[in-house]
């Protein structure tokens, strides 16, 4: 049977046990040794405590704790079971609609989250120091006195004999929430054989490193967990993204690769002292999540001149399908994101379903052989989105002659805020719960740094009162504050179709140009 992909940190343990596998910055670092014993006694727990293959374990820690998120990652699917990545921002709402939605059973949560989960919930709470100056400390469980918390020490196992739980290839490894999961919650079935598109390979070691600050709950902070040991590489990781940390980390470590999304593209470019930063060493600087303006992409590349600098394309959904762009097409082809990836396959279709002529704009669709992504618990959202094998994205885009793709726009209203996805309705459902709201509007309008901001169009109910800084915090106890508007605008009426829809191009035109309410919280 082949290797599945998560096997890769024991074999890298066996060949390079000594060398630093991971490094979180100002938190310090893990031998793929130590990585591989942490998953190996925390697999024994999950086992001994009763977890079988197939159910599905959370994992609520901060990300300054990411060796410890990394080690209990690889321990879930070491012992045969599914993980769930819980965004620490969740509210309590949020976090027990996704525990009840995915089944879970046993759930990891940092101490400083414990708060999140209600007493007596549907799973086993097992309780995670908050991560120490060398981020793996493990002297301290953290939850004295917590009633109903498993201790960390407990289900640390004392055996260290390195086992796997037999699973196949097609089997569940992973659940990620894209989205918020008021209403119908929406996850990403993640199974073995689609979780990366680098697979299990024989253990190289090139002493190099690759720099990311992604959130290790996202689909491309999870890229980052096993894909640098995969290619021989040291993975370096930014729990907070700064410009000027990133620049010093770059200067001291010298990593070969490097990946942004395009908000941290921008505040580097802003940065007072990006000019006289020693950026040499970087000959891989990727930029995902979300289209990059050209300009950026520019000046990314004047900085690094002898490195590859692209902006790629892939989602969630997709797996592994990427698109990348060769050496100096970027220049050459302002906005294009790339071509894909053999396998892989993308077409702009028009309304019939067939593929645009070149430079004609369509809906962006992608395939890969083998089994499609679906949405986990929700087979109607999966037979829409996965049609014939082919995912409809929701964006809109062009293929070139030369078979480059350009993201033109959306087709859903889904705002893509610093690289995250927001959906409007998610927002006005939360925002709508306050008494004084009548009607709520949720936009996307441009920022320069996150790319997109969310603004919030209310009108209040006759008799109430209510402000942006009102609305801001009352928002904020439903939802995790990356989704939270920060500028908020107060309206008479709101602007419909005949059908009662509110149209939302005519209301994007009404928002003034100054701040709205309550502009200027934290993003």
């Amino acid at each position: 049977m082949a290797l599945l992909p998560s096997e890769q940190l024991h074999a890298m343990a066996e060949a390079f046990g000594d060398e630093t596998a991971y490094t979180v910055v100002g938190r310090g670092s893990m031998t793929f040794a130590e990585w591989d014993t942490a998953a190996t006694r925390l697999a024994h727990g999950l086992v001994a405590s009763g977890v079988a293959p197939g159910d599905r374990v959370a994992l609520h820690l901060q990300a300054t704790n990411a060796l410890r998120w990394m080690s209990i990652y690889s321990a879930i699917h070491r012992a045969g079971a599914v993980a769930v990545p819980f965004n620490p921002q969740l509210t309590r709402p949020e976090v027990a609609r996704m525990l009840e939605h995915s089944g879970t059973t046993v759930v990891f949560v940092e101490h400083s989250l414990l708060d999140r989960h209600l007493p007596g919930g549907p799973a086993l709470v097992v309780g995670v120091p908050e991560a120490g100056a060398d981020g793996t400390s493990d002297g301290i469980d953290g939850v004295d006195g917590v009633d109903g918390v498993v201790r960390w020490s407990v289900m640390l196992h004392p055996d260290t004999e390195y086992f796997q739980v037999p699973r196949d290839r097609g089997d569940l490894a992973d659940i990620l929430y894209t989205s918020g999961t008021t209403g119908h919650p929406k996850a990403v079935a993640v199974r073995h054989d689609n979780s990366s598109l680098v697979p299990f390979r024989k253990p190289v070691w090139s002493g190099g490193s690759w720099l990311h600050a992604s959130p290790p709950y996202t689909f491309a902070g999870i890229a980052f967990v096993l894909t640098p040991m995969k290619l021989g590489l040291r993975g370096i990781y930014l729990a907070s993204f700064d410009a000027g940390t990133w620049q010093e980390t770059v200067e001291q470590e010298r990593p070969g690769s490097v990946f942004l999304v395009p908000a941290m593209a921008t505040l580097l470019l802003e940065h007072p002292h990006f000019a006289e930063a020693d950026l040499q060493s970087v000959q891989l600087c990727t930029v995902g999540s979300a289209p990059l303006a050209p300009a950026v992409l520019e000046q990314l590349q004047t900085k690094m001149p002898t490195a590859l600098v692209s902006n790629n394309y892939g989602m969630t959904e997709a797996g592994s399908v990427y698109c990348m762009m060769p050496p100096g097409e970027a220049i050459r082809r302002p906005g294009s994101v790339g071509k894909p990836l053999p396998p892989a396959e993308i077409i702009c279709a028009g309304a019939d379903g067939l593929p645009m002529p070149a430079g004609q704009i369509g809906e962006v669709r992608m395939r890969i052989p083998g089994r499609a992504r679906e949405y986990y618990g929700d087979p109607e959202a999966t037979a829409s989105t996965w049609v014939d094998g082919w995912l409809m994205t929701g964006d809109l885009g062009r293929i070139d002659e030369d078979g480059y793709l350009y993201i033109v726009g959306r087709s859903k209203d889904v705002i893509i805020r610093g690289g995250n996805n927001i959906h409007p309705t998610d927002v006005e459902h939360a925002v709508a719960l306050h008494p004084a709201i009548h009607e709520v509007s949720v936009l996307g309008v441009p920022h320069p740094v996150l790319g997109e901001d969310v603004v919030a169009c209310v009108v209040l109910r006759p008799g109430h009162e209510a402000d942006g800084d009102v609305l801001r915090e009352h928002t904020l106890e439903y939802l995790a504050r990356s989704k939270v508007p920060r500028r908020w605008y107060f309206f008479e009426a709101l602007p419909r179709n005949a059908t009662g829809k509110v149209v939302k191009d005519e209301l994007r035109t009404q928002i003034p140009d100054e701040p709205g309410e309550g502009d200027g919280g934290a993003p």
